[in-house]
């Protein structure tokens, strides 16, 4: 049976994108510059490659949004819902893209959104407690 072990982007910029994920979004990674980058946050691995990279390895030409990306989402879990709240306030300061602001919805779950340099979306959210 497979298994999922990581996502994956391909990326504009490698070290503006490996410098949000890591200083902005608090992932680990010990990146060196390769075309490559693996980034993790607890069991989940973000892992990076470059689209001209990808494109010349593959020999074909891919389309990108260029705008906020709504085809998917990495989403990040928090124990509460003012951790939610503190974390939104925090990656803005540090230079994430606004997407929406926290809100608890009808479900139960606070929940915001920030988009990356590149516009692909990140949840930050929680199911736990006010």
């Amino acid at each position: 049976m497979l298994k999922m072990t990581a996502a994956g982007l391909f990326v504009t910029d490698m070290e503006k994108m490996v410098a949000f994920y890591r200083d902005v979004m608090g992932m680990k990674t010990d990146w060196e510059g390769t075309p490559n980058a693996e980034l993790y946050s607890g069991d989940m691995c973000l892992i990076m490659f470059g689209r001209k990279d990808f494109e010349e390895m593959t020999g074909r030409n891919f389309g990108y949004p260029d705008k906020i990306n709504g085809t998917v989402e990495l989403a990040l879990d928090l124990p509460s819902y003012e951790d939610v709240d503190r974390e939104y306030q925090r990656v803005l300061e540090a230079g994430a893209e606004p997407v929406l602001a926290p809100v608890t919805e009808p479900w139960g779950q606070r929940t915001s959104y920030v988009a990356d340099p590149d516009g692909n979306l990140i949840e930050i959210g929680s199911f736990g407690k006010e």
